[in-house]
C-alpha cells in the first residue's frame, strides 16, 4: 500500500514555504530593484553560515477592520530569532518591507519583544535591522502600544546587553526612537533614512522644500546630526560593519571584551612618533597618525568618523585586547572641545564604562570652543557631560597628553583628578591654565604695559613661563602625571597598563542612578 502524505506535514511544509516568500515573489523583486536585500538575505549575511534559528515564523495579525482580514502573511512582516557572529550567540530581528511595507502592528511588536526578552535573559546582542513604513494605521493604537513596549525593552536592556540598529530602509515617526535608543546606529546610504516628520508635512507646516534623502538620509545623520555613527555604501557593507562592531564589545555587561591574539609585538617601539608632535606648539598634526601605530595590526575602526571631527573616538586592541578610544583632534578646530564632540565623546565614554572595555585617552586639547555660538548653545551643559562621564566611568583609564592639555579641558580629558588610573604625558606636553601667551597677558599685564619695549617685555615673559609651566614636569612633580616618556614607548606602556589594570575593581556609591547633565 503506497504512503499516504500526512495532512500534517503537508500543512507545515505549505505554511513554511508562505512565510519564507514574505510578500512574494514581485515585491521581493522590486526590493532587490531598490537596490536593497531581504530580510532573510540579510540575516543570512549578518549570522555565522546555518546559525539562525527563526522564531514565531507562523504569527499572524489579528486586525480585521479595513479588510485586512484578506492580507495574513505568516511572519507578519518581520523575521525574528537568533544565531551565532563569530561562533558569539546573538538575537536577531528584521523588518520585512515586502509584507505590509514592513509597517509594525500590535503582533509584529510582540515578536521583537519575545527576542529582546530572550536576549535579557541569555545575555546576548540585540541587532534590528530596519526596514519599516512605520506604524500600522490599520491597527490604530495598538500599533502605537506595540512601539512603546519596544521602547521599554530597549531602555531595559540597555546597559545590559549591547544593541545595534542598521537602517536599511525608511524609518520614520516614532518608529525612529527604538533605533535611538540602542548604543550604535548604522545607515545605509541613498536607500535608507531617518525623520521624525517627512518632507510633505514639513512642507505644510513650516513651508520648507526638501528631500528624504537630505532631511534623513546617512549622509545627513552622519555629519550634520550625529543621529548615525557609521555608514556604507550597500546592505552587504553595512552588516560586515556590524559584524566587526559586535568583534570588539561583550555580550553582556558581565563579561569582558572579546580577546583577540595577534602577531604584532606589545612591546613594539615606534620610533616616529618622537618626532610626530610639531615643534611650533599652533602647528596642527593628525591624532590618527598617533593612534594608528600604536594600535594592533594599525587597524582602527572609527566611530562616527564626520561628525564632530574634533574629537577622534573609535576601537582598536592592544595586546590583543579590546580598548575604546578618545582622542582630540589638532587638526580640526585646534582639537577645541565644543557642545557636538562633548555629547559625541561623552556616549561613547559611557558605552564603554558599561561593558567593560578599557578607555584609552589621548589628549592635545587648548580648551573649549570660544564664542556666542558655543554659550547659547549651552556648552556649559553639554561639556560637564563628557566630564560627567569620565568621572562615572570605572573601567581601566589610560591618558596620554601629547601636546596642549589647557584649562578645564585638561580636567575633562580622564585627567588623574578624574580618577585616571595611570596618566602619562609627551615631553612635548604643555600641561597649564592656558597657553603662554594668554597667560603673560594677564599675570604681566601692567609690566609690559609700563615697559619701554613691550614687545620685548612680553616675549620675554612668555618664554619663562613656557619654560616654567608649559611642559609636563610640574604636573609630574605633583603626582598628576604618573611618568614622562619617550613617544616610541608609548604602545609598551599602554598595553602594560592594560595588563596591570586587568582585574581592576571599582564601584561608585550606591545610587538608583546619577544625574547626567542632560
Amino acid at each position: 500500500m503506497a504512503d499516504v502524505p500526512d495532512p500534517r506535514l503537508q500543512r507545515l511544509d505549505s505554511t513554511n514555504e508562505r512565510a519564507l516568500l514574505g510578500g512574494g515573489a514581485e515585491r521581493i523583486k522590486k526590493q532587490h530593484d531598490a537596490g536593497k536585500l531581504t530580510a532573510r538575505e540579510r540575516i543570512d549575511l549578518l549570522l555565522d553560515p546555518g546559525s539562525f534559528v527563526e522564531l514565531d515564523r507562523f504569527v499572524l495579525h489579528r486586525c480585521n477592520d479595513f479588510n485586512m482580514d484578506r492580507d495574513r502573511i505568516p511572519g507578519d512582516g518581520v523575521v525574528t530569532g537568533y544565531g551565532t557572529v563569530d561562533g558569539r550567540k546573538t538575537f536577531v530581528f528584521a523588518q520585512d518591507f515586502t509584507v505590509l511595507g514592513g509597517s509594525l502592528g500590535a503582533a509584529y511588536a510582540q515578536k521583537i519583544c519575545k527576542v529582546m526578552d530572550l536576549a535579557m535573559k541569555v545575555g546576548a546582542p540585540v541587532i534590528g535591522l530596519n526596514d519599516s513604513g512605520g506604524a500600522r494605521i490599520q491597527e490604530g493604537v495598538e500599533s502605537l502600544a506595540g512601539y512603546a513596549d519596544i521602547f521599554l525593552r530597549n531602555t531595559l536592556a540597555s546597559g545590559v546587553v549591547p544593541q545595534i540598529s542598521a537602517i536599511m530602509g525608511p524609518c520614520a515617526g516614532g518608529a525612529v526612537y527604538s533605533p535611538a535608543i540602542t548604543d550604535f546606529i548604522l545607515m545605509v546610504e541613498n536607500t535608507s533614512y531617518m525623520f521624525i516628520t517627512g518632507p510633505d508635512v514639513i512642507k505644510a507646516v513650516t513651508h520648507e522644500e526638501v528631500t528624504k534623502e537630505a532631511l534623513g538620509g546617512a549622509s545627513t545623520h552622519g555629519s550634520k546630526s550625529g543621529v548615525a555613527h557609521m555608514s556604507a555604501p550597500d546592505d552587504r557593507a553595512c552588516l560586515a560593519q556590524v559584524r566587526e562592531l559586535l568583534s570588539f564589545v561583550p555580550s553582556n555587561n558581565h563579561e569582558d571584551p572579546p580577546f583577540k591574539a595577534t602577531k604584532d609585538p606589545a612591546e613594539r617601539e615606534i620610533p616616529a612618533l618622537d618626532t610626530l608632535v610639531p615643534v611650533e606648539s599652533n602647528r596642527p598634526y593628525d591624532i590618527k597618525e598617533v593612534i594608528t601605530p600604536i594600535v594592533d595590526d594599525g587597524h582602527f575602526f572609527e566611530i562616527q568618523p564626520d561628525y564632530a571631527a574634533n574629537i577622534v573616538i573609535g576601537f582598536a586592541r592592544v595586546g590583543g585586547r579590546s580598548v575604546g578610544i578618545v582622542a582630540n583632534q589638532p587638526a580640526v578646530l585646534a582639537g577645541c572641545l565644543d557642545v557636538d564632540s562633548s555629547m559625541k565623546a561623552a556616549r561613547f565614554v559611557r558605552f564603554c564604562d558599561c561593558f567593560n572595555i578599557p578607555l584609552l585617552t589621548f589628549v592635545d586639547v587648548p580648551g573649549f570652543l570660544p564664542g556666542t555660538a558655543q554659550e547659547y548653545g549651552g556648552i556649559i551643559k553639554h561639556g560637564a557631560k563628557l566630564l560627567y562621564a569620565f568621572a562615572e566611568a570605572t573601567v581601566p583609564k589610560i591618558t596620554i597628553i601629547t601636546r596642549k592639555a589647557y584649562g578645564g579641558a585638561y580636567d575633562v580629558m580622564s585627567s588623574k583628578h578624574l580618577r585616571g588610573d595611570i596618566n602619562l604625558a609627551w615631553p612635548t606636553a604643555e600641561i597649564a591654565v592656558m597657553g603662554p601667551d594668554g597667560a603673560v597677558n594677564i599675570v604681566y599685564r601692567n609690566e609690559i604695559a609700563k615697559s619701554a619695549d613691550p614687545a620685548g617685555t612680553k616675549a620675554k615673559f612668555v618664554e619663562e613661563y613656557r619654560a616654567k609651566f608649559a611642559n609636563p614636569f610640574k604636573a609630574a612633580e605633583l603626582g598628576f602625571i604618573d611618568e614622562v616618556i619617550h613617544p616610541r614607548v608609548t604602545r609598551q606602556r599602554i598595553h602594560r597598563a592594560l595588563e596591570l589594570l586587568r582585574d581592576k575593581r571599582v564601584q561608585n556609591p550606591p545610587k538608583k542612578h546619577g544625574n547626567i547633565p542632560l
